[in-house]
């Protein structure tokens, strides 16, 4: 059975508009994304849709222009929401994402979700952003989201907050679990609205995927870089990955023998190295030539490995790093949000032939909520598996019952 999918190639960066121009761009009727916006019930706002040029490459343009220039309140934004027109399935995953965004600032600033003021997120084109892209991608019936790893920029930006590194913290919160570099541009390519998308929506990052390509399309960005400041989208099909089967995709190992090095650096190197793009590290203690011991350094990369390849060299005394590629084969996913008595924290579920035979508990998550709650990040664990037991036998449960 095929699926209708989307790969987002985030080259330069992402933002709420570029994602409604790129949807706008394979064919989402402009009309229909303002008679989405209109649902909203808010006053003061203008649309505007235009074709440019970026670099060669045309593209489709939005701005969203706010008269009033309102910033409202995290619960504002949930209410705008919920008294809107809008469709109960754009509304939950609208809510979801926002609610995601409004997380992120509270945890940077240590204040309660209840409490937060979004500021430069709280005016009326981040809600367009959100409900826009939640609608656009019904309505092109998109069933299955993907995206490359996320350019996020360097420098420095000023807001309400004063002047804060890039990416922002907000932005960088959002994209914890997703593969990003910075490169060598001075700007923001990456704002927390489009962090927020695309990190809840796609299913996973990286190379793009097998699939049949249909249509390509090009959101523009306001401002002009040494590149083309464009998201491009591909849409096509792909064949759907049954739950009895593993995800097979292909990744690079990157060894050295290193027998000369301080001990003390090692942990930095593993630091430097997952910054660097590897999804693993490991060190492998042995004995080398002349009976001398030595590490086995190893690192695991999906994506091009070079930058995993320049840390090595820059970082440790070997001279030399042997490649090959393997086949990974890993366990489908869920990512959920589990509740538990101390609070809901985020895991992942791997799902074996319909069933969940393993739980990953997010470590931050958990360790944030040990933090707030005062209560032992052991017990926090526990917790967990209890209540990812109750929620895959919830799953269960209705899977009969629909089969029944």
């Amino acid at each position: 059975m095929s699926l209708n999918i989307a790969y987002f190639d985030c080259f330069s960066g992402i933002s709420g508009d570029m994602m409604l121009g790129a949807l706008l761009d394979v064919g989402w009727e402009a009309s229909d994304l303002r008679k989405e916006a209109e649902k909203l019930k808010l006053s003061g706002w203008e649309l505007e849709v235009k074709k440019v040029s970026k670099h060669g490459i045309t593209g489709t343009q939005v701005k969203i222009r706010d008269e009033e220039n309102k910033h409202r309140s995290f619960s504002k934004l949930l209410e705008i929401i919920e008294k809107s027109d809008l469709e109960n399935k754009v509304k939950e995953k609208s809510r979801s994402i926002l609610t995601r965004i409004g997380e992120a600032e509270s945890r940077i600033h240590g204040i309660p979700l209840s409490e937060i003021h979004l500021h430069e997120l709280g005016g009326v084109d981040t809600l367009i952003d959100v409900v826009g892209t939640v609608s656009g991608i019904e309505r092109l019936g998109i069933e299955k989201i993907y995206a490359s790893r996320i350019h996020v920029g360097k420098g420095f930006i000023e807001c309400t907050h004063g002047i804060l590194p890039l990416p922002a913290p907000a932005t960088l919160e959002l994209l914890k679990d997703v593969p990003i570099y910075g490169g060598d541009v001075e700007g923001e390519l990456a704002t927390p609205t489009g962090a927020a998308l695309i990190s809840s929506l796609a299913s996973g990052f990286g190379r793009i995927p097998s699939m049949v390509t249909k249509k390509i399309g090009y959101g523009a960005g306001e401002r002009d870089f040494p590149f083309p400041n464009l998201l491009r989208v591909f849409l096509g099909t792909a064949e759907e990955i049954s739950k009895d089967a593993y995800i097979e995709n292909a990744a690079t190992v990157i060894e050295a023998n290193i027998d000369d090095m301080n001990p003390e650096i090692y942990p930095y190197l593993m630091e430097k190295l997952l910054e660097a793009g590897a999804k693993d590290v490991y060190f492998i203690p042995m004995h080398m030539k002349k009976n001398r011991p030595g590490i086995l350094l190893g690192a695991i990369a999906e994506e091009e490995f070079q930058e995993v390849v320049d840390v090595i060299f820059r970082e440790t005394t070997t001279l030399g790093v042997r490649t090959h590629e393997v086949c990974r084969k890993k366990l489908a996913r869920e990512e959920i949000w589990l509740p538990t008595r101390y609070g809901r924290v985020r895991a992942k579920l791997g799902i074996l032939q319909g069933k969940v035979v393993n739980i990953s508990p997010e470590y931050e998550s958990c360790r944030e909520l040990s933090q707030k709650s005062g209560v032992p990040l052991k017990d926090i664990y526990q917790e967990i598996q209890l209540a990812a037991l109750k929620a895959s036998e919830s799953t269960g449960t209705e899977e009969q019952q629909s089969e029944g």
